[in-house]
C-alpha cells in the first residue's frame, strides 16, 4: 500500500471504508461499496484512489480484496430510486444498503467525503475529504464501487448501444450527449438530471 495511507484510524477499532461511484453520471445507478480489511492486509495491497489507477489494475485489486476482506459488501442505488429522493441521498442510502450488507456490523464507519446521512442501525461515523486517498479501506470501497459499477455500465451498453458506455460508464461525454439528442433517453437515465446538447462546430 502506498505509504500515504493510512491502514486504520483507530488500532483495535473494527473499521470498514465506505465510497460510492457514479454520483454524476446522466445514466445507470450509483453504487457504494463497504469493506473491512485487516490492517496487515491493508498495508500489504497497493490500494490508491480508484481514479488514479488503470482500469486492468483496478480489476486485478478488485480480485484481492474481495478474497483477502475481512468482509466486504457493494449495494446499488436505481436510476428511477435516484430521481425519486435526489442523487446526494440516493448516495448515503447506497452506502447504508452497503453497511447492512456485511457478515457482523462495524465498529466505525469510515466515509470518504464530508457529509453522511446515518441510520438508527448504523455504527458512528466519521468523514474524511479525498478519504479514498487516504484510507486503505476507503480505497478498496472505491476499488469495488467502480469496478462493480462499470461491469454494470458495459452490460447495459449491450442492451442499449449507441450511447458509448462501455467507454464512458454513463458520464456526460460529449458522445453520449450527442446519443441522446439523436436516439432519446433509455430506461436507465437519469430523468430529473440536466444535460446540455454538444456545442456546434464549425463543420455542423
Amino acid at each position: 500500500m502506498s505509504k500515504t495511507l493510512l491502514s486504520q484510524v483507530v488500532k483495535g477499532r473494527i473499521e470498514a471504508g465506505c465510497d460510492e461511484a457514479g454520483r454524476g453520471c446522466l445514466a445507470g445507478p450509483v453504487v457504494a461499496a463497504a469493506v473491512v480489511l485487516d490492517p496487515r492486509v491493508a498495508k500489504q495491497l497497493p490500494l490508491n484512489d480508484s481514479k488514479q489507477l488503470t482500469a486492468s489494475q483496478r480489476q486485478q485489486l478488485r480480485a484481492e480484496i474481495e478474497s483477502k476482506a475481512i468482509t466486504w459488501s457493494v449495494a446499488f442505488v436505481s436510476p428511477s430510486d435516484i430521481d425519486r429522493m435526489n442523487i446526494l441521498q440516493a448516495s448515503f442510502e447506497a452506502m447504508r444498503r452497503a453497511v447492512r450488507g456485511l457478515a457482523g456490523a462495524p465498529d466505525h464507519l469510515l466515509i470518504d467525503g464530508n457529509r453522511f446521512v446515518s441510520d438508527e442501525d448504523m455504527p458512528p461515523h466519521t468523514c474524511f475529504v479525498k478519504g479514498d486517498a487516504k484510507i486503505g479501506s476507503i480505497a478498496a470501497a472505491s476499488i469495488l464501487a467502480k469496478t462493480h459499477r462499470d461491469t454494470f455500465m458495459l452490460d447495459a451498453a449491450q442492451t442499449y448501444p449507441g450511447y458509448g458506455w462501455e467507454t464512458n460508464m454513463g458520464y456526460p461525454t460529449v458522445a453520449h450527449r450527442q446519443a441522446l439528442v439523436e436516439r432519446g433517453p433509455t430506461p436507465l437515465h437519469r430523468k430529473t438530471f440536466t444535460w446540455a446538447p454538444p456545442a456546434p462546430t464549425l463543420f455542423d
